[in-house]
């Protein structure tokens, strides 16, 4: 197996798994330990997962934001009830920001009985989704395409957005600590600020799991957001603290 599909195939894995060891990878692919750890050094160095003490994880931390591809199995009903809940807010005829979240990929299917819309984004699943639809404007983002997070970026995605404005804007963060929203990735914490920005109201959905823990981008306070959206799963500590700062919380049932 070459090296190339060799990386391919361990980061399927660790898809499916979350994290591996170097020793379990070594067998799985029949090779050294040393051609193991070269491989994941250049998937780190790709931003695919990052190393840990004796393997390797594709799981989120502080410091590094998972592959869309395992964070949309993740908390995966959760997130469909929270977007099914903010589509509420949802009117015939308004301008919507949507981001590039998993979660916020979930709006698509609660489109059709709002209509008309027109719906800005750079989310891929949502531009794939929404192309064509009789009903919907669609003014996908340009900009460069990131397959770890499935949207569009960059110099050309923010000159697009400082440019339009709009009723609505949905964001997810990959981190909620203290009252502020927070996220690993600089160029995707420039684009959310500015869907921010860009609308009359925004909306954030997270689900339950991002509470809690800091993250290393500041992107904007709670109090930023019209609503905030998470599942009843969320800890009743961290509940009280966000309602004594006077955050519009919702949590939303299972």
């Amino acid at each position: 197996m070459r090296a190339e599909q060799r990386r391919q195939t361990m980061m399927e894995l660790l898809m499916e798994q979350g994290t591996a060891t170097i020793e379990a990878l070594a067998q799985r692919f029949s090779v050294s330990k040393m051609t193991v750890h070269r491989d994941l050094d250049e998937l780190e160095a790709a931003g695919q997962l990052r190393k840990i003490r004796g393997g390797a994880s594709v799981q989120s931390s502080a410091m590094f934001q998972a592959d869309f591809r395992y964070r949309r199995k993740m908390a995966a009903a959760e997130k469909a009830r929270l977007a099914e809940a903010a589509a509420r807010l949802i009117e015939p005829g308004m301008t919507l920001i949507i981001d590039d979240s998993s979660t916020a990929a979930n709006l698509s299917h609660h489109m059709a009985e709002r209509l008309p819309l027109t719906v800005i984004s750079n989310n891929l699943t949502v531009i794939t989704d929404l192309a064509g639809m009789a009903g919907i404007e669609l003014l996908a983002l340009g900009g460069q395409y990131s397959g770890k997070f499935n949207g569009f970026f960059g110099l050309l995605t923010e000159d697009a957005l400082r440019g339009l404005r709009a009723d609505l804007s949905f964001i997810s963060v990959s981190a909620v600590y203290r009252g502020e929203a927070f996220h690993q990735d600089p160029e995707v914490v420039q684009t959310k600020r500015l869907m921010v920005t860009s609308a009359e109201r925004c909306v954030l959905m997270a689900d339950h799991t991002k509470f809690g823990r800091p993250g290393l981008h500041f992107l904007t306070g709670l109090n930023t957001f019209h609503a905030v959206f998470t599942g009843d799963e969320l800890d009743p500590g961290l509940r009280e603290d966000l309602e004594e700062k006077q955050i519009a919380l919702h949590c939303v049932p299972g």
